[in-house]
């Protein structure tokens, strides 16, 4: 393949270019704000979880309380009926009298014991609406966190999209100069050769691939016409005579 030395010479820039843009879009994957909000995202998710969880156990013993608290008037109402019927004389049997004391003495028991299972529970209540406060408040915390992470990362993106869409003009300028087949040749091998398409030639040096070439072979590329696209034999990429090159 041939091609005008200033056309050659222009997929240096071309690569200089296409190198800057790939800089861009690994710093743009790379941000450390990226690691941040993965952790701050994990973070808040774990979060809500217990959240969640805290809340459906705050509402099971309110329940429970509930329950609780109903059973203690359930067991006060039958003990106050007892009572007003000894009081008011309408039981008059000694042994209807008998039972029905004992029966006032039971329930004042049974009230007692479900009253201690009302402060029981209220004290596990208050430990899960504390539990459930502190975990809100984390939650809200984290939430915090994360919109800050990723209000970093978006200002992050949005100056080295700028400067990639800068760089994407300068790119159009030269690609849109250089011949269709060198051009193809270039985006061929740079895929191929991890980026770089296009290397100077630095005296007796690739800069593609940093091979030192023989005095036989460094002969051998001067030897070649100005307009002759050279190879690297060592990496194969386009291998571009310069000023410095010393040919």
């Amino acid at each position: 393949m041939n091609a005008a030395p200033a056309d050659q010479i222009r997929l240096l820039d071309l690569q200089a270019i296409d190198s800057r843009l790939d800089q861009l879009a690994h710093r743009r994957r790379t941000l450390p704000e990226h690691a941040e909000i993965d952790k701050a995202a994990a973070d808040h998710t774990a979060l809500k979880d217990l959240v969640i969880a805290a809340q459906a156990q705050l509402g099971d013993t309110q329940r429970e309380q509930t329950k609780a608290e109903q059973d203690v008037e359930q067991v006060r109402t039958r003990a106050a009926r007892n009572q007003q019927r000894m009081d008011s004389g309408a039981v008059t049997s000694p042994k209807d009298l008998e039972n029905l004391q004992h029966e006032i003495g039971s329930l004042a028991k049974r009230q007692a014991d479900l009253e201690d299972v009302v402060l029981e529970v209220m004290e596990r209540l208050e430990s899960a609406e504390t539990r459930v406060t502190e975990l809100t408040a984390r939650l809200e915390h984290s939430t915090v966190v994360l919109k800050e992470a990723e209000g970093r990362r978006d200002a992050q993106f949005a100056e080295l999209d700028a400067d990639a869409e800068k760089v994407k003009r300068d790119r159009e300028a030269i690609a849109a100069v250089i011949p269709a087949d060198l051009m193809k040749l270039y985006l061929r091998l740079r895929e191929q050769q991890g980026g770089v398409g296009a290397a100077r030639l630095y005296q007796r040096r690739c800069e593609g691939c940093r091979t030192e070439f023989s005095i036989t072979e460094f002969n051998a590329i001067k030897a070649e016409p100005n307009d002759k696209v050279l190879r690297c034999e060592n990496c194969g990429r386009i291998l571009i005579r310069t000023g410095e090159s010393g040919v």
